[in-house]
């Protein structure tokens, strides 16, 4: 009689294809579609695009320049003119959307040119965050500078806010929105003020590494989340 011998490699080798589909569609089936990095740029008329057309807002070209370099995020206004940070703590409970994950605060230019006392605006910014972080959201803190006729004590105390929150709540501190832009005539409205479609332009590049830096915080928080503590 003759016997026919199956190495324990060769059994392993015939089941595989009884086993694998359905482990292969078991695996796909548990894969779902990266949802979009959703980032509220939260500011006053520098975020809001004024006198710009709206696709040549700061959000508008932000959200193209991340998603060009491969970023799945949405990036949405919510800038109003004229906005002090207490003006942005009123409105905050309404003008936010419900899912959110990262928030660029964008508040005291007005407070900056009206004079307002550091401590107010500082005041106000801080409850912005109390809540932005009762919502988990990551934050960006873009800081700003006084006009120089305030004086050097005025301007210290008010540049200091920025980098003094940033520390207290861990939060990313972009030094200066204005950076590339402030004090450049061609890139400003005639105003001298607000940036034009160029100045944009160099406000989303400057800024840019630094919401690639918040959209990994968020990343971050998501993987930790999905897999759960350890």
């Amino acid at each position: 009689m003759i016997k026919f011998g199956f190495s324990p490699l060769l059994l392993l080798l015939l089941a595989l294809p009884l086993v694998w589909p359905d482990a292969v569609r078991a695996q796909n089936a548990s894969l779902k579609p990266e949802k979009p990095i959703r980032i509220v740029a939260y500011g006053d008329s520098l975020t809001a695009g004024y006198r710009l057309p709206q696709d040549q807002a700061f959000p508008v070209k932000l959200e193209k320049a991340l998603q060009n370099r491969g970023h799945n995020v949405i990036v949405m206004n919510s800038g109003v003119s004229g906005d002090t940070a207490a003006a942005g703590l009123e409105r905050l409970e309404w003008s936010l959307p419900k899912n959110l994950d990262a928030v660029i605060l964008e508040l005291g230019a007005n407070d900056a040119l009206r004079g307002l006392s550091p401590a107010v605006t500082k005041h106000a910014l801080e409850e912005i965050i109390k809540i932005l972080r009762s919502r988990n959201a990551e934050i960006l803190i873009a800081g700003m500078q006084s006009p120089r006729g305030y004086g050097p004590e005025y301007a210290e105390a008010f540049a200091s806010i920025f980098p003094t929150l940033a520390e207290k709540y861990d939060l990313i501190h972009y030094p200066f929105f204005l950076k590339g832009v402030a004090l450049r005539p061609e890139l400003n409205l005639s105003d001298g003020m607000h940036p034009n479609e160029k100045g944009v332009d160099v406000l989303v590049e400057n800024i840019l590494p630094s919401v690639e830096n918040l959209i990994r915080r968020v990343r971050e928080k998501k993987l930790k989340e999905a897999t759960g503590p350890g």
